[in-house]
């Protein structure tokens, strides 16, 4: 059986790391959510030897990320575990920061409402959340490859689509999360970085 592979998550992967360093230098433990094939995360973990990677996603996406966790094994690489956000099983202990790419554009609006919900919950004082993909801003969605994208989403599923960047920093303050900062990355995508703020 041939692993499941993306492009993107091999273009993206050094800028990504590159901001996540010095982000997680004195973290200790990552909650991945959404691990899709499982490529960020052996990358990750190799990288981070210091952090404890956890991934998880749905579970018929497990068999691909399992495949790439066993090609490229690490000690602080841990197989997935089943994630739904629109159920509430959110796994138990907390983690110093919670990651999440291309996600939230792909989930029920219900799923990333229930998303910030947890974090509330389950990320510790000052942990971070880092969520990367395609953002709107105030509606306007740019440049036109992202308009398309977001037409391709809809057009695939009403549930999808482009989140606006207001409707998510709302989220986040309501859970008790502060921005500390917004990265333009390649190929027009951002990623966010919220710290948790209240105990």
């Amino acid at each position: 059986m041939n692993m499941p592979f993306s492009q993107a998550c091999e273009n993206n992967r050094g800028p990504i790391l590159a901001l996540l360093q010095p982000l997680l230098a004195k973290s200790t433990s990552v909650l991945e959510i959404g691990s899709g094939t499982g490529q960020h995360a052996v990358w990750f973990a190799k990288h981070l030897p210091h952090v404890s990677w956890q991934t998880s996603d749905l579970k018929e996406n497990h068999i691909g990320i399992n495949q790439w966790l066993n090609a490229y094994p690490a000690q602080n690489l841990s197989p997935p575990i089943e994630l739904d956000l629109t159920r509430p099983d959110w796994p138990k202990g907390q983690y110093d920061c919670v990651y999440s790419a291309n996600t939230a554009h792909i989930m029920p609006w219900e799923a990333v409402v229930n998303l910030f919900a947890e974090l509330r919950q389950h990320l510790p004082f000052s942990g971070l959340f880092c969520l990367y993909g395609p953002m709107a801003y105030q509606g306007v969605i740019e440049p036109e490859s992202n308009v398309q994208f977001d037409q391709q989403l809809r057009q695939r599923a009403a549930h999808q689509g482009i989140r606006d960047f207001y409707d998510l920093n709302r989220l986040a303050g309501d859970a008790g999360l502060i921005l500390l900062d917004d990265h333009a990355m390649p190929a027009n995508n951002r990623l966010l970085v919220w710290q948790k703020t209240e105990q």
